[in-house]
């Protein structure tokens, strides 16, 4: 009995610093992603994506991994939360901005904060928010990019349409929303090719496999294609099974 109790222990003790080393790994998911529509003139379009930071602070092993390979940066909402320390923000966007020019959606998390300072922070550090708006990227011969971004979908606070008004006609599109069932608002007429979403955390805890969410995953729907984040941090409890921390480098061309 004594030992069964010990192997027991031993056993749980496994496996709560194997749920910690999945919920800090520093992981890079690579994609390469061919669209036949994509304009050829801009080559290859290289994005690095991270959504659900929370309470991490990003590693300089991600930097490292990814510098130098990322044309834009994307973070897809719940750059921070409640209680974390503002600083740990402004390190965090300190680092990213060394990969490259940084985007942000809004995810429910962020309006846990003192908002108006995390707007003024971005703000502070160059980063282009994207809320119910639309950057726009043009090649040499006059073909766009359209990179939209909608605000937190929980809130009542996401306008689809006044980002397809923002990027305007005739361009590749991108949507980024922190919700992943902003799909649902997404019909083949808007002409949105790419979403990228987190806000699940892939289920962050799956025993016996079974999670109120699905890992994270690119899913091709019949009005457009989707990638769901793990993300990289976690909320509640530091742990993750089944559902490792994760953050993308997505390369996007024409084929």
């Amino acid at each position: 009995m004594v030992y069964i109790i010990v192997l027991l222990l031993f056993g749980g003790a496994g496996l709560i610093l194997y749920m910690l080393k999945e919920a800090f790994l520093n992981r890079v998911v690579l994609h390469e992603m061919t669209f036949e529509d994509f304009p050829s003139s801009f080559g290859e379009v290289s994005i690095f994506f991270i959504s659900d930071i929370h309470k991490r602070l990003i590693s300089n092993d991600i930097i490292e991994k990814v510098k130098g390979k990322a044309d834009i940066v994307i973070i897809g909402g719940d750059l921070t939360e409640r209680k974390v320390p503002f600083e740990r923000v402004k390190e965090n966007l300190e680092k990213l901005k060394q990969l490259g020019p940084v985007y942000f959606v809004w995810g429910n998390n962020d309006y846990e904060t003192d908002y108006h300072k995390l707007d003024a922070i971005l703000l502070s550090y160059s980063v282009k928010i994207l809320d119910n708006t639309a950057a726009i990227f043009e090649s040499g011969n006059g073909d766009k990019l359209s990179l939209l971004g909608v605000d937190a979908l929980d809130q009542g606070r996401d306008r689809l349409d006044l980002a397809l008004l923002d990027a305007g006609d005739d361009s590749f599109k991108i949507l980024v929303s922190h919700y992943p069932t902003i799909t649902k608002k997404i019909v083949p007429e808007h002409d949105i090719r790419l979403v990228l979403s987190g806000h699940t955390h892939g289920g962050q805890i799956h025993i016996l496999g079974y999670s109120p969410y699905e890992k994270g995953k690119v899913e091709k729907l019949e009005n457009t294609t989707l990638l769901i984040s793990n993300g990289y941090g976690t909320t509640g409890v530091p742990l993750r099974l089944g559902a490792p921390a994760e953050c993308h480098l997505i390369t996007i061309k024409h084929g």
